[in-house]
């Protein structure tokens, strides 16, 4: 009875593990592509200046940390002008600003977040143009 004892044991642990690392094995190996995305809106067409704020890769890797720091700075500090690391200056407004160009949210927005699993809460404040708010 106790070698039967130490083989369930054994069963059980096996069984432990294989459930606690499978989705890490699982998925190993498999990736999905980054989404594509669209600017091609009519805000942006109408736009003489079809350029960011700041470069696409320090945008990918850093808009959410920016957008927090203007919020924090805009509402909180009254800083409302951001200095770009070329010299130009941006209000600091996601929809003054970023919304101008990145206006289709379903194209744009939408489907990076939902790619990496994000829920931004700027769109509980901030309507998208051309979006009733409900």
């Amino acid at each position: 009875m106790n070698k039967n004892k130490w083989g369930f044991i054994i069963l059980g642990l096996a069984i432990f593990v294989i459930g606690i690392t499978f989705p890490f094995w699982y998925g190993k190996g498999k990736s999905t592509p980054p989404p594509l995305l669209s600017l091609d809106t009519p805000a942006i067409t109408a736009l003489t200046e079809k350029r960011c704020v700041e470069d696409t890769a320090f945008m990918r890797a850093n808009h959410m940390k920016l957008l927090d720091a203007w919020r924090d700075e805009a509402v909180r500090e009254g800083h409302r002008l951001y200095t770009a690391k070329n010299g130009r200056t941006f209000e600091k407004s996601l929809t003054g600003t970023c919304l101008q160009c990145h206006s289709n949210k379903e194209q744009f927005c939408d489907r990076c977040h939902n790619y990496v699993g994000a829920k931004p809460s700027c769109f509980n404040c901030h309507i998208i143009p051309g979006e009733v708010k409900q």
